[in-house]
């Protein structure tokens, strides 16, 4: 790089960079990152991406990705838009490497960019849920087939930043155990570990702002921002009222005020007096779907006026965005004043940091209404003594609620006002071990769910639900759904973060109840029950039978579930559901499954009725027939034909998906017909490509690269061939690209006739024994078996001769334990992924392919 840091982070981001950006590129370029950047808001934190991606064009010691986890509250992760204009800088900055950027959240598709080209830089933008989940080999709404190749990347060669570290202590806990775990084991590539905060629970060795940072004009405004702090009492049952009373007060100023309510029933309370005051007002509260939430930033006026790039100046008409924490963490908002309630310190300070947060204004206010201390002195309320604590501290500031002036208080007094932290799990090896066991898809004792220890065990929060609506859960009822299994449907159109919203379990049973009891004919709505390995149960029939039950039973059973609903059993109810982030008013709009879409805005899959053509760039991967008659054709996931027997009335539907959207294996990537030997060839030559860019050990590179060259040759067997349609004994092929009838559908694995062939091959032959073991194990994993073992009914190859594939089959377990203790979990989820990621890229893109007559 030929830029000075100075120059080229000027040239990345448009600014100079700050003392202590400075001061962490100097540690990285040493190789030492620091466990803690303690940093308070407004002062670019986000932008120590930025700083890795210089330090990484200058040669520093530092890993090649960089994984960004935000607060679980956060409504829309801005970083990836921030990571995407610094990509576009990266040439005029000097920097030679390119950068993939995926977001594993929102509206927007995982395109994969990050898991496709392993030796890559790449930056992956996510929730502490999202990463979380995929780091204990448990991601959410992933396959099993998916789970190892995202924690293989994800956990190793990988910088995790961990911001707003101190409100998720818990998942800060869970990385500092897999740190020490990975060291144990002596992982080849392990994960670290750096924790952003502004608000830090307790001291650490951490990258803090010196005294250059202190004397820098632009830093000084911001510390020492004006936020003129009013404190105001309110009565038992007048808090909203005076809430809404405050922010009209400015009605007439054309400014942008922000309001803060801790619950979600207050603020849907506060918007509806805001609104019947003719009121400009938006809100934004967690149980939101992240379709309605992602679309707030880009398209509705209200909120975009909160964001510092808005450009809105006074004069313009007044607007009110009212929150509930959701708007605390994460997102860049900056209001010119703040209307809120009292919370505990830690959120306090959170609110305040959205208030005047670049120190452009001199007339910025705060107002706090706040229940009498008598209110607060008691053990009745939670953190109730936490929060008088807080109202303590706030009275000691005499009006200035500046960022300068809340980090002059007392360290162990705002520390006693903190929210109270969860109770911390401590995950294992015995742990460890029973998640990394992906193939074992049903529950295993001594295996239990993620959440709690990436949450915290929080005895004073009640369980959550997720919700999602597809219209298929009102089409596919009855003996339908033995013909189309709901497992089946979700496997092959994943459920994703955009269509989920969130809320209490109790609350979820209490709205569908008045939803029941408004329209009853809602009760005989079908309700598929998704658990959290992924397990679809369709047999919970109807909604009533989710609502007649023990209301504590259900409440237990559907905490961390998702239900999936009917849209086609739902009729617009005014004012239920709407207000509070449910759902739209009209059944238009509530089934967004097809509105995933990559970097440029194109829907990443879609389902079609009739004889629509096939969307552009978009595969078949299942048709559904829909009526009276028998199905006349075999299905399997590269689609079918609709039944064209008796001519009874039918409804036919097509789903399709981009290549690159394909997010369960590769072998689904192909859009056309592909020669075995060609495959063959193309995955070798894209797994050497890759090896040749990684620090891996000569043996290894070897075993990987003869792994890819021998992954798919079980494929060669007639069973195989048959079950895509081949015919054609004199063709072999690797890839259907769907445009064949499936026939003779069979439990036959390829991997297993793949491992079979592979260990009597001659290519192996010249590794090491220890490298050999890992070259089978490639390859029995490249679709995420093997991890431990093959089910039984998936231990055999008809063409076997003279071996005892069952037996060979235990061999596959003890190998899978041998190789992780040799390597380490997450490493060997890596070297698999290496693999797969070769056979990915090789079917997105064929060097030759082949037409096959239908």
């Amino acid at each position: 790089m030929k830029r000075t840091f100075d120059e080229a982070f000027d040239v990345l981001t448009g600014n100079e960079p700050f003392p202590w950006q400075r001061a962490l590129h100097e540690r990285l370029l040493s190789g030492d990152i620091p466990p803690s950047c303690d940093i308070p808001t407004g002062l670019g934190k986000t932008l120590v991406i930025a700083v890795w991606l210089l330090a990484r064009a200058a040669g520093a010691p530092v890993p090649r990705r960089l994984v960004y986890v935000v607060n679980r509250r956060t409504v829309v992760d801005q970083t990836t838009d921030e990571v995407g204009r610094l990509r576009e800088n990266l040439a005029r900055a000097g920097v030679e490497e390119e950068l993939a950027i995926s977001t594993l959240r929102g509206q927007m598709a995982d395109n994969r960019a990050w898991s496709a080209d392993p030796s890559q830089p790449a930056v992956i933008c996510g929730t502490v849920d999202m990463i979380g989940s995929r780091l204990l080999f448990s991601g959410y709404r992933l396959g099993f087939r998916t789970r190892p190749l995202h924690a293989g990347f994800l956990g190793q060669d990988a910088l995790l930043v961990h911001d707003e570290a101190h409100l998720e202590p818990a998942f800060q806990h869970l990385l500092e155990t897999i740190q020490a775990e990975q060291k144990r084991q002596g992982d080849r590539w392990p994960l670290r570990v750096m924790a952003l905060t502004a608000t830090p629970r307790r001291s650490a060795e951490a990258l803090r702002l010196g005294a250059d940072d202190f004397a820098h004009p632009v830093v000084a405004r911001r510390l020492h921002a004006v936020k003129k702090l009013r404190l105001h009492p309110h009565g038992d049952k007048d808090l909203v009222e005076k809430v809404v009373t405050q922010a009209l007060g400015y009605a007439p100023s054309g400014h942008a005020v922000l309001v803060f309510l801790r619950t979600v029933e207050d603020v849907v309370n506060a918007v509806s007096r805001l609104r019947k005051a003719d009121a400009k007002v938006q809100q934004l509260i967690g149980t939101m779907r992240g379709f309605e939430r992602d679309r707030l930033v880009t398209t509705d006026p209200v909120f975009r006026r909160f964001l510092p790039e808005s450009g809105a100046t006074d004069g313009a008409e007044t607007v009110f965005l009212v929150c509930t924490s959701a708007g605390e963490v994460g997102v860049n908002l900056s209001a010119d004043h703040l209307v809120c309630d009292l919370s505990t310190f830690d959120s306090m300070a959170q609110r305040f940091g959205r208030v005047n947060r670049f120190g452009l204004r001199t007339d910025s206010e705060i107002h706090v209404f706040h229940p009498g201390p008598e209110s607060l002195d008691t053990d009745k309320v939670r953190d109730a003594h936490r929060r008088l604590e807080t109202l303590t501290l706030l009275q000691t500031l005499d009006g200035d609620a500046s960022p300068a002036a809340l980090a002059a208080l007392d360290p162990e007094r705002r520390q006693a006002a903190f929210a109270p932290e969860p109770r911390m799990l401590t995950a294992s090896d015995i742990l460890f071990d029973a998640w990394a066991m992906t193939t074992i898809r049903d529950a295993l004792p001594g295996r239990p769910p993620v959440a709690p220890y990436l949450h915290g065990v929080a005895e004073w929060e009640p369980p959550t639900t997720h919700v999602a609506w597809r219209d298929e859960v009102g089409l596919v009822t009855g003996d339908l759904l033995t013909r189309y299994p709901a497992q089946e449907l979700i496997d092959d159109y994943p459920l994703k973060p955009h269509e989920l919203l969130t809320d209490r379990a109790l609350r979820v049973l209490d709205t569908l109840t008045e939803l029941a009891d408004r329209h009853p004919d809602a009760r005989s709505m079908p309700v598929w029950v998704v658990n959290e390995n992924g397990r679809v149960d369709a047999r919970k029939g109807e909604l009533a039978d989710l609502l007649d039950g023990d209301r504590k039973t259900t409440e237990a059973s559907l905490a961390g579930c998702t239900l999936v609903l009917s849209p086609r059993h739902l009729r617009p109810v005014e004012g239920l559901l709407t207000l509070e982030g449910w759902m739209p008013a009209s059944r238009d709009g509530i089934d967004v499954a097809d509105a995933w879409l990559d970097e440029s805005g194109r829907p990443m899959r879609q389902r079609l009725s009739g004889e629509s053509p096939p969307p552009d760039g978009m595969r078949l991967i299942r048709t559904l027939v829909l009526g009276d008659s028998e199905r006349t054709e075999v299905e399997e996931d590269s689609g079918s034909a609709e039944d064209e027997g008796s001519g009874a009335r039918q409804e036919i539907k097509r789903w399709y998906e981009r290549p690159l959207g394909a997010d369960d294996e590769g072998s689904r990537s192909a859009e056309k017909p592909v020669l075995l030997e060609v495959h063959s060839a193309d995955v070798e030559r894209e797994a050497r490509r890759i090896v040749e860019r990684l620090p891996l050990d000569p043996g290894v590179k070897r075993a990987v690269v003869l792994a890819a060259k021998l992954h798919d040759i079980g494929k060669n067997r007639r069973v195989w061939q048959r079950s895509i349609g081949n015919t054609d004994r004199a063709r072999v092929l690797a890839k259907s690209g769907g445009a064949m009838r499936p026939m003779d559908i069979t439990p036959y694995r390829h991997e297993v006739g793949s491992m079979l062939e592979a260990e009597q091959s001659g290519l192996l032959a010249g590794l090491d024994p220890d490298d050999r073991e890992l070259a089978l194990h490639l390859v029995a994993a490249h679709h995420g078996r093997a991890r431990p073992h093959f089910p039984p009914e998936e231990q055999f190859d008809p063409e076997a001769k003279g071996v005892d594939v069952r037996e060979v089959c235990v061999h596959v377990m003890t190998r899978f334990a041998t190789l992780q203790k040799r390597f380490g979990r997450w490493s060997l989820a890596y070297l698999e992924s290496l693999v797969r990621a070769a056979d990915y890229a090789a079917s997105a893109r064929p060097s030759q392919v082949v037409e096959v007559e239908r």
